[in-house]
C-alpha cells in the first residue's frame, strides 16, 4: 500500500478557505506538470453546483497569481465533482462512496476544522472508504497532549500509520529541506555542531500582518499551539538530530523524535507571551481575550549533544518585518588577541539561515582590515539561491502523499513527543504582555534572552556586509 499511487483525490471542506487560498493553486501546478491524473472529488456542506466549484477553484487560482495554461485548467475543471451535505451525517459517505466508482485506493484531504477530525475519520471507516486509502490531517494535530493522543487512537483505528499524513506545510518548503542537505551534505559542521562550540540557537519567525480574517481560529489557538509547537519545533528537531543511519525517512523520523523525547519541558519562566495592541478589536475576537500573537520560549535539549545549549524560539503577529530565519552563535574564541575581535553585539561568529522570504546560508567571521594595526570587520560568507521554479510545499507535499511518501509528515510518536514538551505551559503561563504594532514584541522578550545576548531581528533581503 505505502508505494502505492492514489487513484482518486476527496477534498473535504473544498468551499473554504484553505481550499481556495492552498489547495486549488497547488492541483493547478500538479496539472500543467503532468502529476495530476485521478478524479478530484470535492465535499462540503454548501448546496452548491459544480459549475460554482470551477468558478470557486478559477477564482483561487486567479488569487495565487496568473493561469498561464488553459489546457492545464481546463484539464484540471474536469476531474472535479461535487458531493454536499453534513458530516455528521452518514449518508454523505454513502454519496461519497457512489462518486468514487470503481476507485480502490483514494487519499482523503480533510481541509475542515480540527473538532471534525475524528468524526469523519469514523465516518470513513465505517463506510468501507478507508480500505486501501489514505488520510491528509491538516495542523493543528491536537490541542494539547491528550487531544492529540485521541486523535491519533482514532486515525489507528481507522488507517494504518503509514497511511496517515499529518501535514505541516512548512516540511514541503525547499529552504527547509535544505537544513537537513546542508547538515549532513558537508563534513566541516560536524566537528563543531555541538555543546563544545555552540553557545545558543536562535529560531525567528515573524510576520508584519495580524489575524486577518482568522480571528475565531486564533482564539482556539494562540501562537503557541499555531506556530511554535508545530513549525518551530520541526525546524528545530533538523537542526538537532542526530544523523540518520540510513538515507529515509524513517531513519530521520526516528532521529527527530529523539530530539523531541530529548527536550525539557517547558516552565513559566521560560516562555513570554505577548498580544498587539487593536488584536481585541479583531473580528470574532473576545474584548478581554488573553491569546498570544506572540511568543518567546527558553529551551534546552537534554541530549549528549546539546546537554546546556539555549534554544531560543520566537514568532508573532504584526513584527517589523515578514520574515524566518536561524542563528547558530558560536562560542568565542578561548583567548581574546586582538582588542576588537568581538563586535557590539558580541557575535563574532555564526552561521545563519535565511529560510523565508528568500533563500540564503551565510556564515559569519571577522576579516583583518589593511594596514598595520590589527583591527577587522565584520563579514559574511553569503551563498543566495533564488530558486525560481521551486514547487509550492502544497503541490510538493499532496503529490508525496498521494505517492505514498511520507517523508515530508510527521508521525503519531513525533507530534506526541512535542506536545509533551510544551503541556506544562498551555495553561499555566503569565498574561500575554501587550505590544506595539511594528515593534519586536514585548520587552520581556529581551530580558527571556539576556543572560545569553540579544535578538538578531532578520532584515528584508538580507545582503552580504
Amino acid at each position: 500500500m505505502s508505494g502505492s499511487h492514489s487513484d482518486a483525490l476527496v477534498l473535504f471542506g473544498v468551499t473554504g478557505d484553505l481550499a481556495h487560498r492552498m489547495i486549488f493553486p497547488a492541483l493547478y501546478a500538479m496539472a500543467k506538470h503532468g502529476a495530476l491524473k485521478v478524479p478530484v472529488i470535492g465535499v462540503a456542506a454548501p448546496k452548491w453546483t459544480l459549475g460554482q466549484l470551477r468558478d470557486r477553484v478559477k477564482d483561487g487560482i486567479k488569487q495565487s497569481g496568473r493561469i498561464d495554461n488553459q489546457r492545464a485548467l481546463h484539464h484540471l475543471l474536469s476531474l472535479l465533482s461535487y458531493v454536499s451535505g453534513d458530516y455528521n451525517d452518514r449518508s454523505i459517505f454513502s454519496e461519497l462512496k457512489a462518486a468514487l466508482g470503481d476507485a480502490q485506493r483514494p487519499t482523503h484531504y480533510l481541509a475542515i476544522p480540527p473538532a471534525l477530525f475524528s468524526n469523519v475519520i469514523t465516518a470513513l471507516g465505517a463506510a468501507g472508504l478507508a480500505d486501501g486509502g489514505r488520510v491528509i490531517v491538516e495542523k493543528p494535530f491536537g490541542r494539547d497532549l491528550a487531544s492529540a493522543q485521541e486523535l491519533n487512537r482514532v486515525a489507528s483505528w481507522v488507517f494504518p500509520e503509514d497511511s496517515i499524513f499529518r501535514i505541516d506545510h512548512f516540511l514541503g518548503k525547499e529552504a527547509i529541506m535544505n537544513i537537513l542537505y546542508f547538515r549532513f551534505a558537508n563534513s566541516f559542521l560536524e566537528p563543531i555542531w555541538n555543546r563544545n562550540y555552540v553557545a545558543s540557537v536562535q529560531i525567528t519567525l515573524s510576520e508584519t500582518f495580524g489575524v486577518q480574517n482568522r480571528g475565531a481560529f486564533y482564539e482556539t489557538a494562540g501562537c503557541l499551539r499555531d506556530v511554535i509547537q508545530n513549525h518551530l519545533f520541526q525546524v528545530v528537531a533538523l537542526l538537532a538530530m542526530e544523523p540518520p543511519a540510513y538515507r529515509g525517512f524513517g531513519a530521520v523520523h526516528t532521529e527527530k523524535t529523539k530530539v523531541f523525547q530529548a527536550m525539557r519541558p517547558l516552565e513559566p519562566d521560560d516562555l513570554v507571551r505577548g498580544q498587539y495592541v487593536g488584536y481585541h478589536r479583531e473580528k470574532s475576537v473576545a474584548k478581554d481575550s488573553d491569546v498570544e500573537t506572540f511568543c518567546a520560549l527558553r529551551l534546552f535539549i537534554d541530549s549528549w549533544r546539546w546537554r546546556g545549549v539555549p534554544w531560543y524560539l520566537r514568532s508573532g503577529k504584526c513584527l517589523p518585518e515578514t520574515a524566518h530565519e536561524v542563528l547558530v552563535e558560536l562560542k568565542p574564541p578561548p583567548q581574546q588577541l586582538f582588542a576588537d575581535s568581538t563586535p557590539t553585539d558580541g557575535r563574532a561568529n555564526y552561521l545563519r539561515f535565511h529560510l523565508a522570504p528568500s533563500s540564503a546560508v551565510a556564515l559569519a567571521a571577522r576579516v583583518k582590515r589593511p594596514g598595520k594595526e590589527f583591527v577587522g570587520d565584520q563579514r559574511e560568507l553569503y551563498l543566495i539561491e533564488e530558486q525560481l521554479a521551486e514547487q509550492s510545499p502544497y503541490e510538493r507535499l499532496l503529490a508525496d502523499a498521494m505517492a505514498g511518501d511520507g517523508a515530508l509528515f510527521t508521525r503519531e510518536e513525533t507530534v506526541e513527543a512535542a506536545w509533551a514538551v510544551v503541556e506544562p505551559v498551555l495553561h499555566t503561563h503569565r498574561p500575554a504582555r501587550p505590544y506595539r504594532r511594528g515593534t519586536w514584541g514585548p520587552k520581556e522578550a529581551d530580558a527571556l534572552i539576556a543572560p545569553h545576548g540579544v535578538w538578531h531581528n532578520p532584515k528584508p533581503k538580507e545582503a552580504p556586509e
